[in-house]
């Protein structure tokens, strides 16, 4: 156990941040009170006085470091700014070692970038200002100032004003995943239910519809959980629903996510065709089947492989394919196997994922259980990935993190020149507005200020049919008559 204490509430959610990224297998206590408990363990103690804060790194009882700063400004921003610098810096000097991210902690790294940009900074500037304000490491910095050139671009015919996205939450799957804290059931348990779902999904559908009938849709992406655990009439009523209520004359991209091979089949690939929607992902995580059984994952390398070369032989032109960097038992040797597999399918667009231990996932229950097994990221497996995207002629065009990530990296997707996923940009860097209808989804209504506000629907199958007309009304509250 590692404990924080501070004699001043305001700044816990940023100070626990920073000390799980440097203790990501320890747990981490921040508490506003005096004295530590009788953990044992190390302990940091944060005192503010009017204008200044002064740190201490305890270790059984006695002081390892000490350091003091002013921090005092009267913006918040800049006094919480100043006092991760110093928690940073003292825990460099204890720990000996770096974050790649430096003080950054939240999800959105290339936000900063992107608003340093249109500010007027050119690539160096932004980049000098990411390594000295943030502590960021050069490569992340010169990786953030990349990819928002390249969103720009990606976004330079998006409508922000006028324009809007849609999301769609079908929160089935084949089996639940260890690392999964989406909303997801199990299909087997809820399958007599779904058909009564997606009638409630299509009132709520409706509703969005006409609520924004004088917007733009510009993107449409239908997630989960695995949307196609559907069976082929279920995604046919659901996208003849979409494309009669939605009017599709701005949009310029529509994604399904396949996920899961094991849920892919002909019939439900030619449902997706017969309506124009030829973005896909196919998710194999990784192509070690041993991992995929200690994961949870119903479906065989070869089923990857199986549904991958269906899909390209029924003329699907974008094909994504997501895996996770760190899984139980994964090292180097494994995660260059599976680029290797995955170099050979040459899909158009690999999202390279940080395994994040997330607090409602299995694997964050039976954390002790895996991290025997081991769980291993280090800069030298995400240079692997990035150089393998590489020379499958995919470039990085959008990134975020997340908790409690495998070695405190990131997540980022890598697309062919034409192939990059706008409505994954739009999500990471909150400059339009996106309806969300489904279980367990968040709309977000973004201001012409730059404001953001959100409106969630509930999570449970169950309560989200019951209570359809409250979500309908939270939507009425967020965005009005739109």
């Amino acid at each position: 156990m590692t404990e924080v204490i501070m004699n001043k509430s305001g700044f816990e959610y940023d100070v626990h941040s920073l000390v799980k990224a440097f203790f990501p297998q320890e747990d981490v206590a921040v508490r506003v009170q005096e004295a530590f408990a009788e953990t044992g363990g190390l302990g940091i103690k944060v005192t503010f006085s009017e204008e200044s804060v002064e740190i201490g790194v305890l270790e059984e009882g006695k002081e390892r470091k000490r350091q003091s700063c002013q921090i005092v400004s009267e913006d918040r921003k800049e006094t919480k700014t100043r006092l991760k610098r110093l928690l940073y810096q003292i825990l460099v000097a204890y720990t000996e070692r770096t974050l790649p991210w430096g003080t950054l902690t939240g999800i959105r790294p290339v936000k900063l970038a992107m608003q340093l940009l249109e500010e007027g900074k050119n690539n160096m500037e932004t980049a000098a200002y990411l390594r000295d304000y943030y502590l960021t490491s050069r490569e992340k910095a010169a990786l953030s100032v990349m990819i928002a050139n390249r969103e720009r671009y990606i976004l330079r015919d998006v409508d922000y004003k006028d324009g809007y996205s849609l999301y769609i939450g079908i929160p089935f799957c084949p089996s639940t995943c260890l690392y999964c804290s989406f909303t997801s059931y199990p299909l087997a348990r809820w399958e007599k239910r779904v058909d009564e779902y997606l009638d409630a999904l299509f009132w709520e559908l409706d509703d969005a519809a006409k609520r924004f009938c004088h917007r733009k849709l510009n993107t449409v992406y239908i997630g989960g959980g695995t949307p196609t655990t559907l069976s082929p009439r279920q995604l046919e009523r659901l996208l003849h629903k979409i494309q009669t209520a939605f009017d599709a004359g701005h949009l310029q991209e529509f994604t399904v996510e396949a996920g899961r091979p094991d849920s892919i089949t002909r019939d439900k690939l030619q449902v997706l065709l017969d309506h124009g929607i030829d973005r896909i992902s196919i998710n194999p995580q990784t192509m070690k089947e041993e991992t995929l059984q200690i994961i949870g994952r119903h479906h065989t390398v070869a089923q990857t492989k199986e549904a991958f070369a269906l899909a390209r032989e029924m003329g699907f032109s974008h094909i994504n394919m997501d895996l996770i960097v760190g899984l139980p038992g994964e090292g180097y040797e494994d995660v260059e196997h599976t680029m290797q597999e995955i170099a050979a399918l040459t899909p158009d667009s690999v999202t390279i994922h940080s395994l994040a231990i997330k607090r409602a996932a299995r694997l964050n229950l039976f954390k002790e259980k895996y991290e025997e097994m081991g769980l291993e990221n280090n800069t030298q497996i995400m240079d692997m990935t990035a150089e393998y995207c590489a020379k499958m002629g995919l470039s990085p065009y959008y990134l975020y993190r997340q908790k409690n990530m495998a070695g405190n990296f990131e997540n980022v997707g890598y697309a062919k020149p034409d192939k990059a996923g706008i409505y994954n940009i739009l999500m990471m860097e909150e400059k339009q507005t996106i309806v969300a209808c489904g279980a367990g989804s968040v709309s977000k209504r973004v201001y012409p200020d730059g404001r953001i506000e959100r409106s969630e629907n509930v999570k449970d199958v169950s309560q989200y049919i019951e209570r359809i007309g409250e979500m309908i009304e939270r939507k009425k509250h967020l965005f009005g008559g739109c």
